[in-house]
This record gives C-alpha cells, sequence and structure tokens, in this order.
C-alpha cells in the first residue's frame, strides 16, 4: 500500500528562497500531458501526474553513517525523472513542488 505524503501549503514574501536540506533535491514537475496522441483532451483528473522536472535548488552532500560521502548529482536547471512516489510534496506560494531524495532520482535529461 502507498504512503501518501502530506501537503504542506507555504506562503512567503518575494525574499524567501527554499534550500533542501543534504540529501534532497527540490524539484519543479513538468505540466501533465493534456491530450493523448490521437488528440483527446484529457480531463485533470484522467492526467497522470508526470515524474519529471526541472531541479530548482539542490542541498548539500550527503554523509552516510559509515563517512562516505554521496555527491549532489545535480545542479539548479537540471531537467530530471524521479520515482513517482519516492518523493515530498509541498506547496510554496500556491505552487506545487516536490521534495526527492538523491536516491529517488533516476535520470537527467540533456
Amino acid at each position: 500500500m502507498g504512503r501518501k505524503a502530506k501537503d504542506f501549503d507555504v506562503k512567503t514574501s518575494a525574499k524567501t528562497s527554499i534550500k533542501p536540506l543534504s540529501g534532497y533535491v527540490l524539484i519543479e514537475p513538468t505540466e501533465a500531458q493534456a491530450t493523448t496522441s490521437a488528440g483527446i483532451i484529457l480531463p485533470e483528473s484522467a492526467q497522470e501526474k508526470p515524474a519529471m522536472g526541472i531541479v530548482l535548488s539542490a542541498g548539500d552532500e550527503l554523509v552516510l553513517d559509515n563517512g562516505k560521502t554521496i555527491k549532489t548529482p545535480v545542479k539548479a536547471g537540471d531537467k530530471v525523472f524521479y520515482k513517482k512516489w519516492g518523493e515530498n510534496e509541498i506547496k510554496i506560494d500556491g505552487k506545487e513542488l516536490k521534495l526527492v531524495k538523491f536516491d529517488d532520482l533516476i535520470a537527467i535529461v540533456e
């Protein structure tokens, strides 16, 4: 059974920025496809949520319990694929964003 992430809706000022903690990346998901390849317009409820987005910011390297470090695999502006059920959803000024662990990143789109 999948776990549903809690929604956090934060109202920020113009000067506020979100910096993920070590081991996390902040991602803005890309828009879901609104039409099928045959041109049929899908209602919002039928659109599959994408597991792709743009990295807004990345946390510092992650230091593991054994002392090894995992370097930040992406940088702001990278387009990435991530695991569908591995993210935490947050809302900043009404915009849905995802906090994703380094381990849940799948690929960088070049």
